[in-house]
């Protein structure tokens, strides 16, 4: 592992609990719940947000991305099981591509393009902490969102939350 991705992996590793116990709280009963028209359903976004890791890392390891030819519409998950199983799946992915990479690698350059015009050069360990790290920390947010509009307790994330307060 090059000693450039440790402190990232070791930043995974904390957000990657943070997120399991907000995805550990979405009602199995709710996966079809949309907030608006235009919003994913609750199972949609809560996959998504588990997927985040194994997915952006992967991409982490190609040169460059053409977003113009992926696939955003998320799937529907079956259960919660399913989403779990994806976070905890993704993560693990996510470490390994991280202590496997070099630090020239992490350095290395990384684009991304939508249908064959760059819209971004970064470096890669750039790349990870923009797109993995904060695009996760982001839908993350928006499904404790989705919860407090369930009244579903909404657990500690940084500090309390209106239903948990660790300092108590």
């Amino acid at each position: 592992m090059g000693k450039i991705t440790e402190p990232m992996l070791a930043e995974l590793r904390q957000e990657a609990a943070i997120t399991r116990r907000v995805l550990e709280r979405v009602p199995e009963a709710k996966l079809a719940w949309k907030p608006h028209p235009k919003s994913m359903s609750l199972g949609e976004l809560a996959l998504h947000t588990a997927g985040i890791p194994g997915g952006l890392s992967k991409l982490a390891l190609l040169e460059e991305f053409d977003a113009g030819q992926a696939n955003f519409n998320p799937p529907s998950p079956k259960n919660v099981e399913e989403i779990l199983a994806a976070h905890d799946q993704g993560v693990r992915e996510a470490e390994e591509r991280l202590r496997g990479m070099s630090d020239q690698s992490a350095v290395g350059t990384w684009r991304l393009l939508v249908n064959g015009k760059e819209l971004f050069t970064r470096q890669r360990i750039d790349m990870l902490r923009s797109v993995l790290l904060n695009h996760w920390i982001h839908h993350r947010g928006q499904l404790s969102v989705y919860l407090r509009l369930l009244d579903v307790p909404v657990p500690v994330i940084y500090g309390r939350s209106a239903d948990e307060n660790p300092l108590a």
